[in-house]
């Protein structure tokens, strides 16, 4: 069903960043730290989260149960999209004490500080845990890797991430007037630009729905799907969308994305319905206008067969 605000679909739209911006990013903590060797931290697992480790000075280990090792040099990033339990240390084998069983000071809300170790060199860390919204942001975090390590080259880390990683170590140095709502913004700024330039430039990234992205044409459909979700998308619509024939199109888009476009447009409306029900007070009848169903019923229906449960209702 279209609504009366018809708006234009662009003819190159920015799949990758629009879906990296539904992905959003909350910080739930995030903590300075000041370390001394010999030092070690364990992490435990922080499902449905992700967490972060920036070394802003020094160097450190970080250790999995399952797999080898990451060195990780001044300047590079760490980021675990599905908070996986680990270790970071000053050395590759040394023991971690459990993360909630060291002192730190409160310094607000969301910012910590620690300082812990056994005063030898030292290495200064900014860490971070971060939620997002499981139903929009799950399709793209489920396809990242267990980790995502930036290395540095040449002293240099890759795109924009060297001068953004600098600014927030000096903000994160000092934590003047305003400087929490700094770090925690630059920390967004960062994750996303990590799992950015990850997409754009893995091997791993140019598969399934990932690849989708990337895919002039199947990237082009999801851009119009994304952009009018309320708009009765077919078949038909979408292969004159992005200049395919019908059965060439449909074969294409489940090949790719692995799903038919029915039950792709069915889930993403009901990802962005969750969404909107998380975030401010809605009703079923605007959620039903917004994503292009006649009736609460038919919205509820499909809330639920995708959601497992009915939509929660909120007072307007």
């Amino acid at each position: 069903m279209e609504t009366k605000h018809q708006r234009s679909i662009p003819e190159s739209t920015d799949i990758l960043g629009e879906t990296l911006y539904s992905l959003r990013l909350n910080g739930l903590m995030y903590a300075k730290s000041e370390l001394t060797a010999p030092w070690g931290i364990d992490m435990p697992p922080m499902n449905g989260k992700m967490m972060f480790h920036i070394v802003t000075h020094g160097c450190c280990w970080l250790r999995f149960p399952d797999r080898e090792s990451l060195f990780l040099r001044p300047g590079e990033l760490a980021l675990l999209p599905r908070g996986e339990g680990h270790v970071i240390a000053s050395e590759e084998h040394q023991e971690g004490k459990p993360f909630f069983d060291i002192p730190v000071k409160k310094l607000s809300e969301r910012f910590e500080f620690m300082r812990f170790g056994g005063g030898g060199e030292e290495t200064l860390l900014t860490c971070g845990v971060l939620s997002f919204d499981h139903a929009v942001g799950q399709k793209l975090v489920s396809q990242l890797p267990q980790y995502i390590h930036m290395k540095s080259e040449n002293g240099q880390l890759p795109g924009q991430l060297q001068p953004l990683i600098q600014l927030m170590a000096e903000e994160a140095k000092f934590l003047g007037t305003g400087g929490e709502t700094v770090v925690a913004h630059l920390a967004d700024i960062i994750v996303i630009q990590a799992i950015r330039y990850w997409v754009e430039h893995a091997k791993e990234a140019s598969k399934g729905w990932l690849g989708a992205l990337k895919d002039p044409k199947i990237g082009k459909a999801l851009a119009v799907i994304h952009a009018k979700p309320e708009s009765a998308w077919t078949v038909d619509r979408l292969a004159e969308q992005v200049g395919m024939s019908r059965s060439g199109f449909s074969a294409r888009f489940t090949e790719v994305i692995g799903t038919s476009v029915k039950q792709y447009v069915t889930e993403w409306r009901m990802s962005l319905a969750r969404m909107k029900i998380m975030q401010s007070p809605v009703t079923l009848a605007e959620l039903a206008e917004e994503l292009g169903y006649q009736s609460e019923a038919a919205f509820s229906r499909a809330y639920k067969r995708v959601m497992g449960v009915p939509p929660l209702r909120k007072k307007g």
